[in-house]
């Protein structure tokens, strides 16, 4: 059985996807961009604002269900500039206390709304 999760603190899906789906006790949210939900905006001034709106929207979606980053198993960040690794791992690290998840780091060529950096996480529900 699967549960949809939505919350307007976080941004509309864009496309045909949900913010996250539960699936048993594990949670899936989609990748999040540095999109502000209060203002549809993005956030792309530099990366390092990117990356803390990326963060706080995936937040928001880890709220909604009742959970946070310590229920986090796996993450995946994609980068379009791999120059970048460095400042979005610093402010990732910030979001997470200790146990932290798995993940992979990958470049890729484009993202949606060609924005630098996005992020999805699996977590666990207890």
């Amino acid at each position: 059985m699967k549960k949809i999760i939505t919350t307007s603190n976080a941004p509309a899906p864009i496309g045909p996807y949900s913010q996250a789906v539960q699936a048993g006790n594990f949670l899936f949210v989609s990748g999040q961009v540095a999109i502000n939900p209060e203002s549809g905006e993005l956030n792309i001034n530099n990366i390092d604002d990117e990356t803390h709106q990326v963060m706080r929207n995936l937040k928001a979606v880890l709220l909604e269900a009742g959970l946070t980053f310590d229920n986090v198993v796996k993450s995946t960040i994609f980068l379009t500039d791999m120059g970048t690794f460095a400042q979005v791992n610093e402010i990732y690290g910030q979001y997470f206390t200790a146990d932290f998840p798995a993940r992979e780091t990958v470049q890729v060529s484009v993202l949606p709304k060609n924005v630098n950096v996005e992020i999805s996480v699996i977590a666990i529900v207890e």
